[in-house]
């Protein structure tokens, strides 16, 4: 079932087409990641898949209906949106903030419910950080707080994520957290759209890529019809080496053209 799509997107800003013509189907179970030069429009398309950025032309689809057919409340009960290096300058304690993810379930001046208090207990622990539950989110290094806006997010236990870089900045460690937190809510049934950079997670976590230069698709499909020499050079502008192992695609771009 197809949980999120644009039609043939394209969006006008200051008389430049940053999107042209964009199509891309977001089904329950899956997960894409959405890659491409810094530029491709990969940040933009997101934002208007959520609803954000209205497109000049084409459609946007949320279960089937069209976007402008929801209300801002519905509509953000559907959405989780995990924007870009994401600021954080609440003084709030990180379990406050966590608890900001069930609001689009509650009536103004509500007090939490007990499964609005699951919904946040659980998104902590996905996100390993219940001992930081009484720390206040502005203290919190980079890495922490990213954690922190993931687990808003999942608090809300949205239907779509919608999640722009949210493995940059973190180590290794973390990114891998976060990519396979994002895999378990897939296949749970989410939607999930990921913005990419490192090309070797995107092959290994997600079953299809799209590929962006422009504000146009270069390619979509498996990662191994994406990830080809010559993609990389079109979208890029490198020379990749490609090793297919037992474990998957692996991408070391290697030198500049």
């Amino acid at each position: 079932m197809s949980l999120i799509e644009a039609r043939k997107v394209s969006l006008q800003i200051d008389q430049t087409w940053v999107l042209r013509e964009l199509s891309v189907c977001v089904s329950a179970g899956e997960m894409i990641g959405l890659i491409g030069p810094n530029g491709a429009g990969k940040s933009t398309l997101i934002k208007t898949l959520g609803g954000f950025l209205k497109p000049s032309a084409g459609e946007v689809l949320l279960q089937d209906k069209p976007m402008t057919g929801w209300t801002l409340q519905k509509r953000a009960r559907q959405i989780g949106y995990l924007p870009q290096s994401g600021q954080v300058h609440w003084p709030l304690t990180v379990e406050r903030a966590v608890t900001l993810g069930r609001t689009p379930h509650q009536s103004p001046w509500q007090i939490a419910s007990s499964q609005d208090s699951q919904a946040v207990q659980t998104a902590l622990c996905e996100t390993e950080i219940q001992s930081l539950a009484h720390r206040r989110v502005d203290t919190l290094a980079g890495g922490e707080k990213a954690l922190v806006l993931l687990a808003r997010v999942l608090a809300g236990e949205p239907a779509i994520i919608l999640a722009d870089e949210p493995v940059a900045g973190l180590d290794p460690n973390h990114q891998l957290q976060v990519m396979q937190l994002l895999v378990d809510r897939a296949k749970k049934g989410c939607a999930v759209l990921v913005v990419m950079h490192d090309l070797s997670l995107a092959a290994r976590f997600c079953k299809k890529l799209l590929l962006l230069k422009k504000g146009q698709c270069l390619s979509q499909g498996t990662p191994e019809e994406v990830l080809t020499a010559e993609n990389l050079r079109k979208g890029y502008s490198v020379e990749a080496r490609l090793t297919h192992g037992p474990e998957g695609l692996e991408v070391l771009p290697w030198r500049r053209l």
